[in-house]
């Protein structure tokens, strides 16, 4: 009887035990009776049939991060990358997720990495780097159409690395680096040009300097002429005019007569001194003319007497 007692102690404990169940906060049940869904048990305390009603599925409430595997991803311009991220989910409705598909988790890395695929294949690798948040966008709103039916939200994607291949760097090091010198030559091309043009213009306007230095300079020598003319006529004017006035006064003309005397006998002599000549009389230069002419006669008789 004892064992008869207690065997049905332990049969009425587990039989409380099955009715009883207690649904945490973050999680939503699926409660099935009969193989065939009955309800979703909200988090708190809930009875159930034993051997009628189980458990079927359980689901978490809170807000799940789900990592994408890496993969090969051809871009626009036909340039290989690996690109990985993180999609962010939550389900919203736990007899869709139950019942909806088999496994929601998976279903959503797959459609992610395919939506991924064809979204990057629409861009060329510079505007991947450029454009990540539209990327991010594009492929959280298709795969949360997908998603809609199975009860799933599919809240925000991320990509975490973008990697192209070793061929690929090499050839974007490659692209950099003529980018680089291109632009280098572009600016010293720009530098050489500017230089030019100021060289330039520093030498027009010397040459300008220069010709307004050469005008300025010759007006002044033109007006320094000009005044020195204007002096000299003023001086020779009011020398003439004294001479005049000295003339018409008493003893006037005797004076300049004189004057006139001593200038001529100052250049006699100046003439005298500077040309080879002897002033004689008359007729002693008649008689030196005289011997002259006949030693000229007689120079080629005795030249030819010499010779012999």
């Amino acid at each position: 009887m004892l064992t008869i007692l207690t065997l049905f102690t332990i049969f009425a404990l587990f039989i409380i035990w099955q009715m009883m169940i207690v649904v945490p906060m973050r999680e939503l049940s699926v409660l099935e009776r009969l193989g065939k869904f009955h309800k979703v048990l909200q988090p708190g305390f809930h009875f159930l049939i034993p051997f009628f009603d189980r458990i079927a599925y359980v689901h978490e409430t809170r807000e799940q991060v789900i990592d994408i595997p890496s993969q090969s991803c051809i871009t626009n311009d036909n340039m290989q990358v690996l690109v990985d991220g993180l999609v962010y989910l939550k389900v919203m409705d736990a007899r869709r997720a139950s019942y909806g598909i088999g496994d929601y988790i998976n279903a959503s890395i797959n459609l992610a990495q395919t939506t991924m695929r064809s979204e990057v294949g629409k861009l060329s690798l510079s505007k991947i780097f450029a454009e990540r948040d539209s990327l991010n966008e594009k492929i959280v709103k298709e795969v949360d159409k997908a998603s809609d039916p199975w009860g799933v939200k599919v809240l925000r994607y991320e990509i975490k690395n973008i990697s192209p291949s070793d061929h690929v760097l090499a050839t974007l090091e490659k692209q950099m680096e003529a980018e680089r010198s291109k632009r280098a030559d572009i600016t010293l091309a720009t530098a050489k040009k500017e230089s030019q043009i100021l060289l330039s213009e520093g030498q027009r306007q010397e040459a300008v300097n220069f010709s307004e230095g050469e005008k300025q300079k010759r007006i002044n020598i033109s007006v320094g002429k000009a005044k020195e003319i204007e002096l000299l006529a003023d001086a020779t004017a009011e020398g003439s005019a004294m001479v005049a006035e000295a003339i018409n006064t008493e003893g006037g003309t005797k004076a300049v007569q004189m004057q006139l005397i001593e200038q001529y006998i100052d250049e006699v002599q100046r003439v005298y001194r500077g040309a080879n000549v002897s002033v004689l009389p008359e007729s002693m230069a008649n008689i030196k003319a005289l011997f002259e002419g006949s030693g000229r006669l007689l120079a080629p008789f005795q030249k030819a007497k010499g010779e012999k």
